[in-house]
C-alpha cells in the first residue's frame, strides 16, 4: 500500500515536471502575438514585389492603350519602318525587335559557353583557394557599371574588329553583344556553379567507383544532374541581355533598322526608350506614348522567355 502510494506521488510529481519542463517552451500568448507580427511584416515584405510587379503593368497598359487608340497594333507588329520622331511617324516595332534579339544572341553565344565552363571549372575542378579567389572577381566583373562596358566596346573592341572586319562601321550590333556577353558571364557561371555543386556527392563518388574521371564525372554526371538550375541560369543571362540598355545604346548606335545581321547599327528597345525618356518630347504625345507600347512589348518578350523556361526547368528538374 505504502509502495502503491508513493508511486501515485512519483507520477504526479513527474506530471507535474512534465508540465513545467521549460520556461522556454511554457505557453506564452505574447509569443504567439509576436510570430503574427513577424508572419505578417514578412507577408508585407513579399507582398511589396507583387504590388511593384502590378503597378508597372497597370502603367504599361493603361499608356499604351492611348498609343494603340491612335495606332492600329496590326501596323504596330506587322510594319517594318520605326520613325516615331520624324514629321511622318511610322511605329513598326519590328526594327527594333530584330535589333534585340540580334544583339541578345551575340551576347549569348558568348556568355552560355564561356560561364558555363568557368562553372564546371569552379565546381569540379578549383582548389577552395582558386575558387576563392576566381568568384570575387566574377562578382566584381558583374559589379561594373554598364555605361562603362559600352565605352569599352566603342572605344577598344570596335576598332580591333575592323582590324578583322574592315568594312564594320563605327557603330555595330556586332561589338555591343560581344561585349554584353562578357557583363552577363557572371550571372550564369555563378548561378550555374550554384546548381552544379547542389548535386549530392554520393553521384560523383559513385561515378568515380565506376571508373569515370572527373571531366567525366562532370559531363556526364553532375552537368544533367544540374540541368534545371543551370537552365534557370541561361533564362536569367537572357532576360538579362533582353533588356540591356546602356551598352547597345553607345555602341550599337541609334539607327533602328530591320536586319539580323549583326555587322550592322540597330537600335534596341531599350536604347529607343532611353533616347526619348530622356528628350523634349511632351509628356502625353504620340511620340511620348510610344515609349509605353515598347515597353509593354520588352515586358511580353521577357516574360515569354521566362515561361519558356519554367517548362523546360519543371521537365528537367531533379529531386534528390
Amino acid at each position: 500500500m505504502a509502495s502503491s502510494n508513493q508511486a501515485v506521488l512519483n507520477g504526479s510529481s513527474y506530471s507535474s515536471n512534465m508540465s513545467t519542463v521549460s520556461d522556454r517552451l511554457a505557453r506564452k500568448p505574447l509569443r504567439n502575438v509576436k510570430e503574427l507580427f513577424i508572419e505578417a511584416l514578412l507577408f508585407a515584405a513579399a507582398f511589396v514585389s507583387v504590388l511593384t510587379t502590378i503597378g508597372i503593368i497597370y502603367v504599361l497598359v493603361s499608356e499604351s492603350v492611348y498609343f494603340f487608340e491612335r495606332v492600329p497594333i496590326s501596323l504596330f507588329l506587322t510594319d517594318t519602318v520605326w520613325t516615331p520622331l520624324f514629321t511622318n511617324p511610322r511605329y513598326g516595332i519590328l526594327p527594333l525587335l530584330s535589333a534585340t534579339l540580334t544583339t541578345s544572341l551575340v551576347a549569348l553565344f558568348v556568355a552560355i559557353p564561356i560561364g558555363t565552363t568557368i562553372a564546371i571549372y569552379l565546381s569540379e575542378f578549383a582548389k577552395p583557394r582558386t575558387r576563392e579567389v576566381v568568384k570575387p572577381f566574377l562578382e566584381l566583373l558583374g559589379g561594373i557599371p554598364t555605361i562603362v562596358y559600352g565605352h569599352f566596346a566603342l572605344i577598344a573592341l570596335t576598332p580591333l574588329l575592323q582590324y578583322f572586319f574592315p568594312n564594320l562601321p563605327g557603330f555595330n550590333m556586332l561589338s555591343a553583344g560581344l561585349i554584353m556577353g562578357i557583363a552577363i558571364v557572371p550571372y550564369i557561371s555563378s548561378l550555374a556553379e550554384d546548381a552544379m555543386r547542389a548535386v549530392p556527392m554520393s553521384m560523383r563518388e559513385g561515378a568515380y567507383a565506376m571508373g569515370s574521371t572527373r571531366f567525366q564525372t562532370a559531363i556526364t554526371v553532375v552537368f544533367p544532374a544540374a540541368l534545371s538550375g543551370i537552365l534557370s541560369a541561361y533564362i536569367l543571362g537572357i532576360s538579362r541581355a533582353v533588356g540591356e540598355t546602356m551598352i547597345v545604346a553607345v555602341a550599337a548606335g541609334m539607327q533602328p533598322q530591320l536586319t539580323m545581321d549583326p555587322t550592322e547599327p540597330g537600335q534596341t528597345i531599350s536604347a529607343y526608350i532611353v533616347q526619348v525618356a530622356l528628350g523634349d518630347l511632351p509628356h502625353g504625345s504620340l511620340e511620348y506614348q510610344s515609349i509605353f507600347a515598347a515597353g509593354l512589348s520588352l515586358m511580353v518578350l521577357t516574360l515569354m522567355f521566362n515561361l519558356a523556361g519554367h517548362f523546360i526547368r519543371r521537365k528537367y528538374r531533379e529531386v534528390y
